[in-house]
């Protein structure tokens, strides 16, 4: 089926999902969130495939969600429109651990804010030396749509990331946190995750369906969800204030451009 934002191929019994916005870093935009679900869907839908991996083209896997597309949107007032408006996104994230087969993302260059979460919600990461995470939202009075993290390492490292907003994490220290499976040299993240999802196709199908829904039985249990919602309304709250940081952060985009404006953000984090 053709797409303009990704890319979808099988192989063998492995099905293959490419983020397709290598111009701007394959940042996650409106078309590419109902690209994304269809393509995925589909996917799921076929009986050949019993794995999935996801990856970008370009030099990134992904940037996150497009700053520039929202700044185009215009102004989103009152908590029940900001939370129909986050509640998209959210789910964007989250049909990567609903879905019903496996999926691994191998991510290179950039794994930034939202595609760190659709990494997260994917069963495996296979990163690339040299790629970036990070989830800089409190840099720019944002909040966080999904909040995997502390689900996904320790709650002093989640603390670390999301407090300070730094979008530094290296690929080796993402490891050490357990956000990481693998770390491969440049260029391997993909190759490395289709072995990894072939060795899935091959195992028992019921017994990995299964398998894999009882290990996320076990966090949901422990309060994932009900967290991740929880954290959701926390976001509309912070995305429905305006302090004075983030409307010098809105001003500066809207005058001089998304990068002047994420110029600003990082200069005060800059050590002397």
């Amino acid at each position: 089926m053709p797409f303009e934002t990704i890319e979808i191929h099988k192989e063998s019994r492995v099905g293959v999902l490419t983020l397709n916005r290598p111009q701007s870093l394959n940042a996650i935009n409106k078309m590419m969130k109902a690209e994304v679900r269809e393509g995925y869907a589909a996917l799921m839908a076929d009986p050949e495939v019993l794995a999935v991996v996801i990856h970008g083209n370009g030099r990134a896997f992904s940037a996150g969600f497009d700053l520039k597309e929202s700044s185009q949107s215009g102004p989103t007032e009152g908590n029940h429109a900001w939370h129909e408006r986050l509640k998209i996104s959210f789910d964007f994230i989250m049909q990567f651990w609903e879905a019903p087969k496996p999926s691994i993302a191998a991510v290179h260059g950039y794994c930034i804010a939202g595609a760190m979460e659709l990494a997260m919600a994917c069963d495996m990461i296979i990163a690339e030396e040299g790629t970036r995470f990070g989830e800089p939202e409190v840099r720019f009075g944002s909040g966080i749509v999904a909040m995997l993290l502390p689900w996904m390492t320790t709650p002093k490292f989640a603390a670390e990331l999301l407090l300070t907003g730094t979008d530094e994490l290296d690929a080796a220290r993402a490891a050490e946190m357990g956000l990481v499976n693998h770390v491969t040299a440049r260029g391997d993240s993909l190759p490395r995750a289709m072995d990894y999802a072939r060795m899935i196709a091959a195992a028992d199908p019921d017994s990995v369906r299964l398998t894999r829904r009882a290990m996320q039985r076990s966090l949901e249990i422990a309060g994932l969800r009900a967290a991740l919602d929880n954290a959701l309304e926390f976001d509309v709250l912070i995305e429905g204030t305006v302090g004075e940081q983030k409307k010098e952060f809105i001003r500066i985009r809207k005058e001089d451009g998304l990068k002047a404006a994420l110029a600003w953000r990082d200069a005060k984090f800059k050590k002397s």
